[in-house]
């Protein structure tokens, strides 16, 4: 491992329309760098005023990202783990809101000296403090800029970066603009003057950027790309084009072509950037041209924002590239899913059910799990989906038929699943690690342990080893008065806190049928997929096979 005297900051801002890609295109240049031997983290500066996504709806802000100190995060978090391989923090994610939450409290605590509170410097202040924690012990830290340049609630953040340039230099400092190439079809030409008036925008208050990422639907022509790094004053080796890619994983594979590391390293006076991508180039050629092909049945309910299940569905392509297999995912709205319509699930070699919150759609996951476990197809439950298939078991196995959990019916008599707090009182208030929700009620939020059961179908797929640590953030628990008829009855629990909260359960005589009350998705990387997901795509496959 190299390592730098000084953390060297790399800025990605986004210009002409929000969505083009800064996520990825942040998480692939730290990707390069990593494998080119350095220390690299990376941060996500949110504008909204939200102390955090923890409250906001899958549709309006798609999935919340949870990292494993339970900090709930923006879904770009997930790309960063998932490309470089690593856990973050809540300090790689902080929001307008905590800024100025924290600019606040401290002015209440009068750390201020009774100075006037300005957006310059005591704002702008707290925001680079944030910016170089982050950094800390780090050779580079990419910060990627949520938002447009010219957006009104990023201004506070472009004059931090044009503040941490003027104080560290520019062989410290770095800027790359992300920005739209549109495509006019009706004459087959690409426009470049939108591109233009965005790096004039940041120019305007000081902040030239040294490298224009150039999102695009076809290749720049020698002529455009000349005339680009002309209009916006960088080398001409420094305007990169990003084309549309098969697989985001092949992003970084993309920019090394295009010579992105060249005039970083020159920037930066420092020695050429070689990264060893062998195995990264291995398993995205997997992904792209895989030998074998199933259809996942994904029964769930945010179908028409696809994104709320974005860590679910990139863990599905890690299991997938890591067994050769292409995972062909067949969208299932639960909602619409009754005795009437499971031939939807006729043709699927799994089903899996993933997370979620409220009432609608209930029923329908609750049929899927059924024809799951009659039929013997692979199924993997994942924290609702858990929740559900206890559910599913006690009605039609246990024929208790108001089964339910108290999220869905409070006044239930036979409350399979209920509030954490419920199991706290049964335990005499035994010492749990929970936060409180800013909305009221408790959370497991974060990385927990969990016990795993000898000789289970959840010890094969975590190779043996019997304790694990995976990611919560739920506040129901499958409710331990239940476990002996359950068990008697072939339902196993197979991992369990320390505590005694119910964390995974299987069942006998099935290919594979197992739900976990953790989140495994949190936890899958390219590079190395999450256990129990990689053994539910295994198993789909031999039940294909088969």
């Amino acid at each position: 491992m190299k390592k730098m005297k000084q953390t060297k900051y790399i800025f990605v801002t986004g210009g002409v329309l929000s969505s083009l890609g800064k996520g990825i295109s942040s998480s692939s240049i730290a990707t390069l760098l990593k494998h080119s031997g350095y220390d690299v983290s990376i941060v996500k500066i949110d504008p909204y005023i939200n102390v955090d996504p923890g409250t906001m709806s899958p549709l309006e802000h798609g999935e919340v990202f949870v990292t494993f100190d339970g900090a709930e995060t923006d879904l770009d978090i997930g790309h960063y783990e998932r490309f470089l391989n690593t856990n973050f923090s809540k300090q790689n994610n902080f929001t307008t809101g905590q800024i100025y939450l924290s600019v606040i409290e401290n002015e209440r605590q009068g750390k201020y000296l009774g100075k006037t509170i300005q957006i310059v410097p005591h704002i702008v202040d707290e925001i680079k403090h944030r910016i170089k924690n982050a950094g800390k012990n780090s050779d580079f830290l990419v910060v990627e800029l949520g938002g447009t340049v010219g957006d009104i609630e990023g201004m506070p953040y472009l004059e931090a970066m044009r503040q941490m340039k003027h104080e560290l230099g520019s062989d410290c400092v770095i800027s790359i603009h992300v920005t739209l190439i549109p495509l006019i079809r009706a004459i087959g030409e690409l426009k470049t003057k939108p591109t233009q008036h965005s790096v004039q925008e940041l120019r305007r208050i000081g902040i030239s950027p040294q490298i224009v990422l150039a999102r695009c639907e076809k290749p720049l022509s020698k002529e455009l790309k000349k005339k680009l790094a002309l209009s916006c004053d960088v080398d001409d080796d420094s305007v990169i084009v990003a084309e549309d890619a098969e697989s985001i994983y092949k992003c970084p594979i993309n920019f090394l072509k295009e010579g992105i590391l060249t005039p970083i390293a020159r920037r930066f006076k420092i020695d050429e950037l070689k990264p060893k991508m062998d195995e990264w180039d291995m398993l995205v050629k997997k992904i792209i041209s895989p030998k074998n092909s199933i259809t996942i049945g994904f029964v769930g309910k945010y179908l028409s924002l696809k994104e709320s299940y974005k860590s679910l569905t990139e863990a599905l392509t890690h299991a997938g590239a890591n067994t050769d297999t292409r995972v062909n995912i067949k969208w299932i709205d639960s909602e619409n899913l009754d005795n009437n319509t499971l031939y939807d699930l006729e043709d699927v070699d799994g089903i899996l059910i993933p997370g979620g919150f409220g009432e609608r759609g209930i029923e329908g996951k609750i049929q899927a799990i059924k024809y799951a476990r009659e039929n013997k197809i692979p199924f993997l439950g994942i924290c609702l989906g858990m929740q559900l298939c206890i559910v599913e078991f006690a009605r039609n196995i246990l024929n208790i038929k108001d089964a339910n959990s108290t999220e869905f019916d409070p006044e239930t008599k036979n409350p399979l699943i209920y509030l954490i707090e419920d199991f706290i009182d049964q335990q005499g208030n035994e010492q749990i690690r929970t936060h409180q929700s800013p909305m009221g009620g408790t959370m497991r939020l974060g990385e927990y342990e969990c016990k795993i059961k000898k000789d289970s179908q959840l010890a094969k797929a975590y190779n043996n080893n019997l304790t694990i640590k995976e990611r919560h953030r739920h506040r129901y628990e499958a409710n331990p008065k239940y476990r002996s008829s359950l068990e008697e009855n072939g339902m196993i629990v197979n991992g369990e806190s320390s505590n005694g909260l119910i964390e995974a359960v299987e069942i006998k005589n099935h290919p594979f049928f197992v739900g976990v009350q953790f989140h495994p998705e949190f936890t899958s990387r390219l590079q190395s997929p999450n256990p129990i997901i990689l053994e539910f795509v295994k198993k789909s496959l031999e039940s294909k096979e088969k």
